[in-house]
């Protein structure tokens, strides 16, 4: 080293980086956070701590790039025990949904005066890197995306496409208390219409920032859901996760994105992100969208839930919004991965305890039972596993798990294991073999709905920002993460 000795090396990894096709040997020197050094054989005495990587396959951090900590559970609690989780997963980056309204901190009101609470109460509590996407839920929300994009560092939006008419859970006729908004003010097609008008203003009025603001949309249309659930309850021939995935049927997610993606034609809002996308039909939906409009920049986001998980080898406790699918759905979403059709794979991950999740009177009951789960700390392992048995490369997983989050919202020093990068880092056992289950989680949920699922390939260590957070099953140290106010690195 030219500027002196390194902090940390870490020694004999396979280094898996983003957008290349082979997997190297070579020995990752960090330096104040960064990765300063990647070569092979670097002497061990030009390092204050040498960590022996033993031939591990080493990723880069990865981003989830959809999170919800603080859903359920006090953010206060939430973010320690949560992001816990995600460490133990290899996530070095959680990108967190939130909102005003009921969950979260339960409070309406401006984000001016909400979203520095947020921050406040973040603040060191998360062993990871994290930052926020935020909804523009009442009509003055509206005016702050200005604020949020080009002072607080918060550029994504998000939408809730079914919310103003049909509940999180189920169906309710109470949206206007969900949502803490007036009477008279609409959670609508127009509401999201002025949304996307907006943030197209920003995109045009902020060239240097441009590439970041973006909207991203939770499609499923709630006429379609309020019909099908009508339909399917009074039948009563289904019950489960069976009777989840008819209420809220495949085509309310085409038609969802249908109308998401005309809307962004029409007010050329040019940066969309399609979120979670669970089904044949969703994601065709999406494929013809980006055919019809070429110049939109779209994005497609599938969730580990909806991979590893179907409507036959799980329960109640699988519940989440839109509903695991039949196995044919299943088995198209990873083909599309595989197709590069999908931008990357994230947790969605929603920590809802079994208190909360199930009915204490009946726990069988999937129309009582809350929406959400948690799955970041088997985010990596998960992916790596079933991804490996279809051929997916490692270079690609990088790719999916950290550079296109990265990328797309802003975290220009994550991503990759290159000079000058965060010295965000995991290594993965890829011949160590696990089996699922929950009470090794350090997550506030207890259980998972993966219980039991035999995975290869296990997460031994993760640094952040050359920090190691995660090794050998054991948390490591006090919370070191950072805000991360967006752009940040370019």
């Amino acid at each position: 080293m030219a500027d002196g000795q390194l902090d940390v090396l870490v020694k004999n990894v396979r280094v898996v980086r983003p957008n290349t096709t082979t997997v190297e040997t070579m020995d990752v020197g960090i330096k104040d956070g960064k990765f300063a050094e990647i070569a092979p054989n670097i002497a061990a005495d030009s390092a204050n701590e040498v960590i022996d990587g033993k031939g591990l396959l080493a990723f880069p951090g990865l981003v989830d790039a959809h999170t919800h900590p603080g859903i359920y559970a006090p953010l206060v609690e939430d973010a320690p025990t949560e992001s816990r989780a995600a460490a133990m997963g290899g996530v070095t980056t959680m990108l967190a949904y939130f909102r005003t309204g009921q969950y979260y901190l339960n409070k309406a009101g401006s984000y001016k005066d909400f979203f520095p609470e947020v921050l406040e109460i973040s603040d060191g509590r998360y062993y990871v890197d994290y930052s926020y996407h935020l909804a523009p839920i009442s009509p003055s929300h509206i005016g702050e995306m200005e604020m949020l994009a080009t002072e607080m560092g918060v550029p994504s939006f998000k939408i809730f496409m079914f919310y103003g008419g049909y509940g999180l859970h189920g169906k309710s006729n109470q949206q206007h208390k969900f949502l803490m908004i007036e009477e008279d003010e609409k959670y609508d097609f127009a509401h999201f219409e002025f949304i996307m008008r907006e943030a197209s203003r920003l995109i045009k009025a902020y060239p240097e920032i441009a590439d970041t603001i973006s909207v991203s949309l939770h499609c499923e249309v709630a006429d379609i859901l309020n019909a099908y659930t009508s339909i399917v309850q009074k039948e009563g021939k289904l019950d489960g996760l069976h009777a989840y995935s008819q209420a809220r049927p495949p085509h309310s997610e085409g038609l969802a994105v249908w109308i998401a993606s005309y809307l962004a034609y029409e007010t050329d809002c040019v940066n969309i992100n399609l979120l979670h996308l669970s089904s044949r039909k969703a994601l065709e939906a999406a494929m013809m969208m980006q055919q019809i409009f070429p110049h939109i920049n779209f994005r497609r986001e599938v969730t580990v839930g909806h991979l590893l998980l179907d409507v036959d080898n799980t329960n109640v406790y699988a519940k989440v919004n839109p509903p695991i699918r039949p196995r044919e759905d299943v088995e198209f979403l990873w083909q599309a991965v595989l197709d590069r059709q999908v931008h990357w794979i994230v947790s969605d991950h929603a920590c809802c305890s079994e208190e909360l999740k199930v009915s204490p009177t009946d726990k069988d009951n999937i129309w009582l039972a809350k929406s959400g789960f948690g799955g970041t700390e088997w985010l990596l392992s998960g992916v790596f596993s079933e991804g490996s048995k279809r051929g997916m490369t490692y270079n690609h997983m990088a790719e999916m798990l950290s550079w296109n989050p990265a990328q797309r919202y802003g975290l220009f020093n994550k991503g990759d294991i290159a000079v000058g990068y965060d010295a965000d880092l995991v290594l993965l056992d890829p011949s160590e073999t696990f089996v699922v289950h929950g009470a090794d989680s350090p997550s506030g949920q207890g259980y998972t709905p993966f219980e039991g699922q035999e995975l290869t390939g296990k997460v031994k260590s993760t640094l952040v920002r050359g920090n190691l957070v995660y090794h050998n099953g054991a948390m490591q140290g006090d919370p070191i993460g950072q805000f991360q106010k967006r752009p940040v690195g370019k």
